[in-house]
């Protein structure tokens, strides 16, 4: 009691200092310090302040639907009446629409998208999601059993990490990651108290995989954690390569002969453009590289209805499988994702439409294969038009965007800068990034948000913005570049 009879201020039970300490190490550079100075930019110019530009251009971001990109007209008629199913009565809809929301809707609990599904997933988009596979992968089997759907794989990426992290000191569990890396990565393993283990890409032979640099890096690792699990982005992000069958076949090998489970981030399979590229799947290769490797090395692979022709972000769609999985952990993951109730129903829903697409003969399949076509080639023409006009400005180097949705190319930085840079305590592409928006309007994210080489700086930028658009903003990137290397020389 203080003087006087009257208390003293109450402090509050959580502040920076009583909160998580996990929490405060994570960082998420997509939507980080430049992302909201682009929202208050934004809100400026609404308000009439005066910018030497119109508009702030977001290419920070996967988000395609956000960049101008249309829905897949099949997609979401089938949405709309599994949303209201009076419009099942409404003969504006094609037949295979409507037969595939009675499907989804009878798969409801009272035939509502409103109902709270089973925990692992609807039944018979799981059922899908495993035909899907095994059509894709050339009849190897798949058991709707080992199908979890999920919340974006975003959410099946994090629960997986959550079963393997475990330990304490120099027993933690480390997990190995890509550098650049998506900062989903780093963010979930600094919140789950885990050790991030980082082995990094070639940039010179368009950020490829080295078994070298792999063997590397667990080796450093061994020394003070207890690495347990290897992540791989294919295709990549940020980086935009895909990975060739040799390469997938040594990282399963080096997987098997480390005892690392195999974490397949496989969400852009649809998005590969360049000549002489092909998506395959880790499960694929695996099993085709017979049961000395497909009985033994424990897989987990995730996609997604945000990305790919789709790009239906909002819906929070996805799904991962399991490969290899001890019986008993397979009871307490599904156990974990009890708790969380249910993946979001409409999300289920677009997971199924993705997988069990309009098939010849059905009246909606001309007009979907129309589409989908026409979205993953004008995405592969940007793709040649971004690596093309960056690798025209002096100071700008940008390996061929052979897949995903994103460059990463690599920018030079005078010295001036670098020292202006650490003086204000930021990293050289943040300031260089923070610049390019506070004078152009162009919102990117610099490369030391997902990891980089020291001495070497890049930014991710997104190929989405329509092609007019993409064209002013990669001019805009010419021309700040220039001016910001002539202020600094």
């Amino acid at each position: 009691m203080a003087e006087n009879g009257v208390a003293p201020p109450r402090g509050k039970v959580l502040t920076l200092d009583t909160m998580n300490p996990t929490v405060k190490k994570v960082e998420y550079a997509v939507r980080g310090p430049i992302v909201q100075r682009a929202v208050q930019i934004e809100k400026e110019l609404k308000e009439g302040v005066k910018k030497p530009f119109d508009e702030v251009i977001k290419a920070n971001i996967g988000d395609a639907h956000a960049m101008g990109q249309q829905p897949i007209t099949f997609f979401r008629q089938v949405l709309a009446l599994c949303s209201y199913p009076e419009l099942l009565n409404d003969n504006t809809f094609p037949e295979d629409a409507k037969s595939r929301a009675r499907r989804i809707l009878q798969s409801c609990g009272g035939s509502s998208m409103g109902a709270y599904s089973a925990s692992q997933g609807i039944d018979c988009v799981r059922q899908d999601v495993a035909g899907y596979i095994e059509r894709r992968d050339g009849g190897i089997p798949c058991d709707p059993d080992n199908i979890y759907l999920t919340t974006g794989a975003s959410d099946g990426i994090v629960t997986m990490l959550k079963l393997l992290v475990c330990g304490e000191g120099a027993t933690r569990t480390g997990v190995m990651i890509s550098i650049p890396q998506y900062p989903l990565y780093s963010a979930a393993l600094a919140e789950l108290g885990a050790v991030q283990i980082n082995y990094y890409l070639n940039e010179e032979t368009c950020w490829s995989m080295d078994i070298d640099e792999l063997q590397r890096s667990l080796e450093e690792a061994r020394r003070h954690c207890n690495p347990r699990a290897i992540c791989i982005i294919n295709p990549g992000n940020p980086t935009g390569q895909v990975q060739t069958r040799e390469c997938i076949e040594e990282v399963i090998r080096f997987a098997a002969k480390e005892r690392l489970f195999l974490m397949a981030d496989e969400v852009y399979q649809d998005n590969v453009y360049a000549d002489g590229c092909q998506f395959h799947s880790f499960k694929k290769v695996l099993f085709e590289m017979g049961p000395e490797y497909s009985d033994t090395v424990e897989l987990a692979s995730f996609h997604s209805t945000s990305k790919c022709y789709m790009g239906e972000c909002g819906f929070r769609g996805g799904y991962m499988e399991i490969i290899n999985m001890d019986t008993e952990v397979k009871a307490q993951l599904t156990k974990l994702v009890s708790v969380r109730l249910c993946p979001p129903v409409p999300g289920q829903a677009l997971m199924d439409l993705v997988v069990n697409s309009p098939q010849p003969g059905e009246p909606s399949y001309d007009n979907f294969m129309k589409e989908r076509t026409a979205t993953l080639n004008v995405l592969a023409e940007k793709a040649q038009l971004t690596q093309e006009m960056l690798n025209a400005v002096p100071g700008i180097s940008c390996s061929p965007v052979q897949g995903a949705m994103y460059s990463f190319p690599r920018i030079t930085i005078p010295e001036k800068a670098i020292k202006e840079a650490k003086a204000l305590g930021q990293a050289p592409d943040m300031l260089y990034c923070m610049r390019m928006l506070e004078e152009t309007g162009i919102c990117l994210v610099p490369g030391s948000g997902f990891g980089q080489k020291d001495g070497t700086y890049h930014f991710r930028m997104t190929i989405l913005p329509p092609t007019e658009k993409l064209k002013i903003l990669l001019d805009k990137v010419k021309a700040f570049h220039r001016r910001f290397t002539e202020q600094y020389s």
